[in-house]
Parts: C-alpha cells; sequence; structure tokens
C-alpha cells in the first residue's frame, strides 16, 4: 500500500524560510513523480513543483521559481522541498501526491493516483 506522510508545516514570516518533507512508502513502480500541490482557502488546488523518481528533471510554477527547491532521496524514501523567501501568497495546505509510471515532472492533478494528508503553511506579515 503506497502510503505518503507528509510533515513541516508551520507559521512563518514573510521572508521566512521552511522545508516541507514527504516520507514515502510502498511504492510497487519503479518510475514515478513525486511533488507538492497546494490550495489556499477559497483557491483550486495548483501544482507548486515535482520531481522525476531519477531527480534529473524538476519542475515549478513560475510563482515560487527561484525560491522553493525540491529534492528526492531514495535511499531514505523522502523528498523535500525547501521553501525561502515566503510570500502571503504561499500560504496553503501542501499536499505531496505521487503519480506513478510517469518520467516527466507534471502538475497535471489526474496524474496523481497517490495522495498525502496535507501539511498547513501560514505564511504571516
Amino acid at each position: 500500500e503506497v502510503q505518503l506522510q507528509a510533515s513541516g508545516g508551520g507559521l512563518v514570516q514573510a521572508g521566512g524560510s521552511l522545508t516541507l518533507s514527504c516520507a514515502a512508502s510502498g511504492f510497487t513502480f519503479d518510475d514515478y513523480v513525486i511533488g507538492w500541490f497546494r490550495q489556499a482557502p477559497g483557491k483550486e488546488r495548483e501544482g507548486v513543483s515535482f520531481i522525476s523518481s531519477s531527480g534529473g528533471t524538476t519542475y515549478y510554477v513560475d510563482s515560487v521559481k527561484g525560491r522553493f527547491t525540491i529534492s528526492n532521496d531514495n535511499a531514505k524514501n523522502m523528498m523535500s522541498i525547501q521553501m525561502n523567501s515566503l510570500k502571503l501568497e504561499d500560504s496553503a495546505v501542501y499536499y505531496c501526491a505521487v503519480a506513478p509510471w510517469i518520467t516527466s515532472p507534471t502538475p497535471s492533478m489526474a496524474l496523481y493516483n497517490y495522495w498525502g494528508r496535507g501539511t498547513l503553511v501560514t505564511v504571516s506579515s
């Protein structure tokens, strides 16, 4: 059974940093894309950042480019995202998700079959 456990959310001031982690287990597929979606109150869920299982390719939504860095440690079955220079608009519930047998990072939500519970990130002024 695929399980994704997200952690690391919290309250941070604007301009600050936070690292989210997603512990993964139960994968039965060799190739996959893993990453983060987020959903702010009253807004649609959006793809934030994704990484291939090899770690060779990544995707970032334009609004986080240059501020967020995603990484995947296969040995530890842990995917993380370092979020720097946080803005008020980064406040949201962040969800880690996995798209099995996909090799190119993509924000296409329909491809992500497995989801973890969200972790709340609140950026204050």
